[in-house]
Formats: C-alpha cells, structure tokens, sequence
C-alpha cells in the first residue's frame, strides 16, 4: 500500500491575495487564460462617483451639511486645525453633488485621452497597455497597484521623449482631473518626479480639471467626510465611542518633500498637495529612516 504523502509547501515572499470571481476574456493557451481585473493608478486620486446617481449625490449634499454643524459645534471629533480648513468645503450644500460631476467629467476625460492615445497610426487598432505593478502589487480591494501606459516598440520609444511616453497617471495630474496621491513607499522615481511635479503645479495654476472649483473636495476629502460623518452621526445620537473609534475616520500621515518635515493626520493641509507623501501609520517608523524625516512642531506638542 502506498504511504500517504503530506505536501507542506508554502511559496517565498509575498502572498498573492484571493482575487475573487474575475471575467475570462480569453484563452491564449491550455494554461494561459487571461482575466479580467481592475487597476487602481499608482499616484493620482480622481474625484469620486460612489454616489452613483444624482440623487445619490444630493443626499450626500445634505449629510456634509449636517455634518459641517456637527464640527461647528463641537459633537464632530476634530482639532480646531481641520475643522477651520474642512467647514468651507462642507458648508456649500452642493459638495456631494460637485464630486459626483467631477467624476463623471474625470471619466470621460481619461476615456478620451486612453482611446487618442492607444491608437496606432495608421490604423484601427489598439496599443495593448504597459503596467509597471508596485513592490506590493495588489491593495485591500484587491485592485492591481500600477503606472500604465501606452506599450510602445523599441524602435518607436528610441524617438519619444520621457514626456511622450509619459504614463496615463501623469496624463491624468496634467490635466488637473487627479489630485496629487503619492503614498510611500511608492515614490516616482529621480527623473518621474519633477515632471509629476511640474505638472501638478502647473494644473493648479491654470485651475484645471477640479481646480476649476477652488472649495470642492479632492477625493482623499471626500472619503475622509464620509467616514467622518459616519462617526459625527453616532456621536451626535449618544452613542459611547472609544478614542480609538472617534478618530478612526482619519488615518495617513503627511511629509513635506520640500523639508522633510512629517505632519500629523488632522494636519496634512499645512503641505501642499503636490509637495505631500501620504503615510500609513504602520509606515511611518520605516518612512522616517528612508527619508530622513523630522517631526512638525505641531505633532511633537500633541504627543
């Protein structure tokens, strides 16, 4: 009879995430199928369209009202700091119905500037897409973490400068439809970097895309307000919340890539947003060494 065998085997390095239920597209073959999954775009942070419907927007309208009475009286847990910066953006009583605009309108821009730019010349066909995954390649919405662009020929790159071969993220800072959303480790690189730079300030000079509205909420706000009322809302109906619980709507650290000076969580809008690296607080002990990062006055005084 044959021995029973017990395979213990588990592969090195980082473990690949369940990707859950995924469309086939096709079959290349007998062991290649390819699927279908999404890309979440390494760096850049468009405006939302969770609320789905107008409708859906209006209603988000009228919670950050409510909610900019809760930090006008002080049932909302924020510092001073953030409640003076957030109550204009929240106070207008259209900044649910904005975001959902310009997400829409963030949509179709990157739709267009994917179809313009995947075309080949001379022809009907399609580029396929170059992808440059992050050291971590996949985020907790098991979403593939990537710089994409257009996949060009070694002849053809031979002719193209950085900036024509550029990636759809920088398209996307460029044209002011994405905020600034470089979350370390995930740095561009020496020679990415100040083009990423220029571009972003260079959008917000000419209030392009979303900066057309100087009080609408980039996207991290956005989802930052949700949380945040979320919270407000069973504080505001006498319900008992931990600390921990409390501040549970707010979560990234900020650094100044001017000075390298490390900014608290309620304090992120003291950098401006195209000189910010967003920071997860597990990251920020190995963050601090990597960048050689010195803490702000304002978060050594809350500690």
């Amino acid at each position: 009879m044959t021995e029973p065998v017990q395979v213990l085997w588990t592969t090195a390095g980082a473990q690949v995430p369940n990707l859950g239920a995924r469309a086939l597209v096709d079959v290349s073959d007998g062991d290649t199928p390819n699927i279908r999954m999404p890309i979440r775009m390494l760096s850049v942070d468009t405006p939302e369209v969770t609320a789905r419907s107008e409708d859906g927007a209006e209603k988000v309208d009228d919670k950050f009202v409510e909610l900019a009475g809760w930090i006008s009286d002080g049932t909302a847990p924020v510092s001073k700091e953030f409640a003076d910066y957030i109550l204009p953006k929240l106070s207008t009583g259209n900044a649910g119905t904005l975001q959902f605009k310009q997400g829409k309108e963030a949509s179709a821009w990157f739709k267009a500037q994917a179809d313009a730019r995947l075309k080949k010349p001379n022809s009907n066909r399609k580029r396929n897409l170059f992808v440059r995954t992050s050291n971590a390649p996949f985020d907790n919405y098991h979403r593939l973490l990537a710089y994409v662009a257009p996949s060009y020929s070694n002849s053809e790159l031979k002719n193209l400068s950085r900036k024509e071969r550029a990636t759809f993220n920088l398209d996307l800072i460029e044209s002011g439809w994405a905020a600034p959303f470089i979350l370390f480790p995930n740095i561009p690189g020496e020679l990415d970097l100040p083009m990423y730079l220029k571009a972003a300030t260079e959008a917000v000079d000419a209030q392009g895309g979303q900066y057309d509205e100087p009080l609408s909420l980039p996207a991290f706000e956005y989802r930052m307000c949700e949380k945040l009322y979320g919270i407000s809302k069973k504080i505001a109906d006498g319900d008992t919340l931990t600390m921990k619980k409390q501040l549970a709507w707010r979560s990234r650290y900020a650094a100044d890539m001017r000075n390298r000076t490390l900014h608290g969580p309620e304090s992120y809008m003291s950098v401006p947003m195209h000189f910010r690296i967003w920071i997860w607080p597990d990251d920020v002990q190995q963050a601090i060494g990597a960048l050689n990062l010195a803490p702000s006055e304002s978060l050594v005084s809350s500690n």
